[in-house]
């Protein structure tokens, strides 16, 4: 595969009101091409948070309610949408796009890819053999663990290509100096600050984080910041006054100071039951933090045991609990798993790469009209 002849038109198109990981590098990977020549419009969902970062930033948006895959108006205005862009190719980037989202492109002749980004079950049916079979051309997993899904779904193999998420090591940054940062939250020099950066939903693990924070020893100075919103919150913060956590539990909420929180902080914990990759684990990487993770999906790939962090089972408190006090009681552990990040994402998770590999499958899939 080689590199687009010319720049391309690309239509973006996600299904999602909400704002994680996933945004995060539909707007990384737009962001990308456009400083490559790439002209890049979005469509999304009215009233969504990418809207409101398109506009920040300057791409072409188009908003169209989506509430509902099955919806055949929603179908109609996404069309409309993409006749407007007028894109070379169409790239899809959440489940309800992807339905919705390559009906329309194909209703209008247009060829479309798309991005899993999930580690779940693909489920076999008619409804996967047309997405894959004549909806998109191209099926992008950004893990090994998605491309597994992928195949256990029936979609053919040489349909789909693995291409990592990335971070933007320059966009990470803090706004001022660590130890400033650590004075203003109030942490003394002989915390040591574990971070999750995370949406609080279940399969994100935050309730074995907060079993495993519980058994710690209770002389160490461990201070955990949660740093994130979802449905799960009212419970979490219930079950950590349960568990006696209160002075060692910190909730932030959504946060968009991600760079100064990993530099404020000595390790990321990502604890998660399912995860496709974990870019919060890039992150920390790429700050040169510690992680502790679970060995799960892409996060078992990207995390290297025993190099740039600790894995543990999903779901297990007790291993959990083990890696923390590792973690917090081993200054000199921290400091050579947090110093083996940045290289291993210069290695493997730059976004330049994975713009270039995108910009490759593009292409490839504009080259073979009738593929």
């Amino acid at each position: 595969m080689t590199r687009p002849s010319r720049p391309l038109a690309i239509a973006h198109v996600t299904g999602e009101t909400g704002f994680s990981g996933g945004e995060v590098q539909v707007f990384l990977l737009m962001e990308g091409l456009r400083a490559r020549g790439h002209r890049c419009g979005l469509v999304c969902p009215r009233d969504s948070r990418s809207a409101t970062e398109a506009g920040v930033r300057g791409f072409e948006t188009w908003e169209v309610p989506m509430r509902s895959s099955a919806s055949p108006l929603a179908i109609w205005r996404v069309a409309a949408a993409l006749r407007e862009c007028a894109p070379d190719l169409v790239h899809l980037h959440t489940g309800r796009a992807n339905w919705i989202g390559s009906l329309a492109a194909h209703r209008l002749g247009l060829p479309a890819i798309t991005t899993r980004r999930m580690d779940r079950e693909v489920k076999r049916g008619p409804r996967t053999r047309w997405l894959y079979g004549r909806g998109v051309r191209r099926a992008v997993a950004i893990s090994a663990a998605v491309e597994r899904c992928l195949l256990d779904g029936g979609v053919p193999k040489e349909m789909i290509r693995v291409i990592h998420s990335a971070v933007d090591a320059s966009a990470l940054r803090p706004s001022r100096e660590r130890d400033e940062l650590r004075r203003e939250a109030g942490l003394t020099d002989d915390a040591v600050c574990i971070l999750a950066l995370v949406s609080l939903v279940r399969r994100k693990g935050l309730d074995v984080l907060l079993e495993a924070i519980s058994r710690l020893e209770a002389k160490r100075s461990a201070v955990f910041w949660i740093a994130g919103e979802g449905p799960e919150r009212d419970a979490l913060e219930r079950r950590s006054r349960e568990l006696g956590l209160e002075q060692r539990v910190r909730f932030l909420g959504r946060r968009e100071d991600r760079a100064d929180l990993l530099a404020a902080c000595d390790a990321l914990v990502l604890p998660s039951r399912r995860e496709g990759l974990g870019v919060a684990a890039l992150e920390a990487m790429a700050c040169g933090r510690a992680v502790v993770a679970s060995r799960v999906g892409g996060l078992a790939e990207s995390v290297v045991d025993d190099v740039t962090g600790l894995l543990v089972p999903p779901a297990d408190a007790t291993a959990l609990a083990g890696a923390l006090e590792r973690i917090v009681s081993d200054a000199a552990l921290r400091q050579r798993l947090g110093a083996a990040g940045p290289g291993r994402i210069a290695e493997s998770y730059g976004a330049e790469q994975m713009t270039e590999a995108y910009e490759r499958v593009y292409a490839d899939v504009l080259a073979r009209p009738s593929a």
